[in-house]
């Protein structure tokens, strides 16, 4: 098949060709930029000069759909909007890794993203790429909004036991962790070596963007308003995100019984590993690979259950399950083209 990557400049461009060169299954890659069209993109990233030298091209629906079977957006937010609407029109198959289609009413996006995005009535199209949770739902989608990197690392962490009635849903309180990368390539003082190296600080407190986006996807589930407590904190290291769970308990139950539960929830998916109990998870453990890990953890002094979860945020937080997607979408085995080990040390 042919793919066509917007944005083609930044991490989650780069990660998609990284792996999308090695998929049996692709034979062409379109790049398309707006702000560096006529720029080879070995220009941009060296370490590709021989891999995939093409230079990036303006993006325009005619030439997509001349020469594109699926096109991902790596964009920042308010961007894929303008352009899918009138995709939506032609056979082309998309893939958003922006948010600007995770969240079903546009007033609750402009309240969080502080932008404009498209009507509800397209919104409504898109089917959420939650890869590991609704793989039925994303093999008939035209248009698949990828999850943000939290949601991802805190869905697969928490849907499996949302709506069982052991747990306080009112007593969620996420904590994650994650790398400068998730901030992005562009320049800012708060990812300077001098301010970040040796630090660690949160932030968006209580406002972060991907807030919604967990509660939406959580009460779908337990079909009533669920409201969380997310705060997120930039640390030091490059690629990761690390999601600390905590729910209240409302019944006893063993450790046992809850690590069954998860183990059957997962039983038929390549890329989430439910540890033992001897094994806490480690960013190390999936980074540069699609994998998500899992430890559960039953506090019997304080009658809580904690749930750790890991990913790496630039492959299962977006491009590693954006191409687990198109897997699906096309019918092609799951792990094609991302079935590799991750990087240690």
């Amino acid at each position: 098949m042919r793919v066509g990557i917007v944005g083609g400049t930044g991490y989650g461009a780069v990660e998609l060709m990284r792996f999308l060169t090695n998929h049996q299954a692709v034979d062409k890659i379109y790049l398309y930029s707006q702000s560096k069209q006529g720029t080879y993109i070995s220009d941009v990233y060296p370490h590709l000069a021989s891999i995939i030298n093409v230079a990036m091209e303006e993006l325009t629906v005619d030439h997509v759909v001349k020469h594109v079977d699926v096109l991902f957006f790596a964009t920042p937010p308010a961007v894929s909007y303008q352009w899918i609407p009138a995709l939506l029109e032609t056979d082309v198959k998309i893939i958003d890794l922006s948010g600007d289609f995770r969240l079903d009413d546009p007033a609750v996006y402009e309240a969080w993203y502080k932008k404009t995005t498209a009507s509800r009535d397209y919104l409504k199209q898109a089917v959420y790429g939650l890869a590991d949770v609704y793989p039925d739902k994303i093999k008939q989608a035209q248009l698949i909004a990828n999850p943000g990197c939290y949601p991802t690392a805190t869905l697969l962490g928490l849907l499996p036991i949302i709506d069982k009635s052991f747990i306080d849903v009112d007593s969620i309180i996420v904590d994650g962790k994650t790398g400068v990368s998730g901030a992005g390539r562009s320049l800012s003082q708060g990812v300077h070596y001098a301010e970040m190296n040796e630090n660690m600080r949160a932030y968006a407190v209580g406002s972060h963007k991907h807030t919604p986006e967990i509660e939406r996807f959580l009460a779908e589930k337990t079909e009533k308003s669920i409201f969380i407590n997310f705060t997120p904190h930039i640390v030091p290291m490059t690629r990761g995100i690390l999601v600390t769970m905590y729910v209240n308990l409302t019944a006893a139950i063993s450790r046992d019984t809850v690590q069954t539960l998860y183990e059957s929830f997962y039983k038929e998916r390549a890329f989430v590993r439910v540890k033992e109990n001897h094994s806490l998870p480690e960013t190390k453990h999936v980074y540069g690979s699609n994998y998500c890990d899992l430890h559960i953890t039953v506090d019997q002094r304080t009658n809580r259950l904690i749930i750790v979860s890991v990913i790496d945020n630039l492959v299962k937080g977006a491009s590693g399950q954006a191409i687990q997607n198109m897997n699906l979408l096309y019918g092609l085995n799951e792990t094609e083209g991302l079935n590799l080990s991750p990087l240690y040390p």
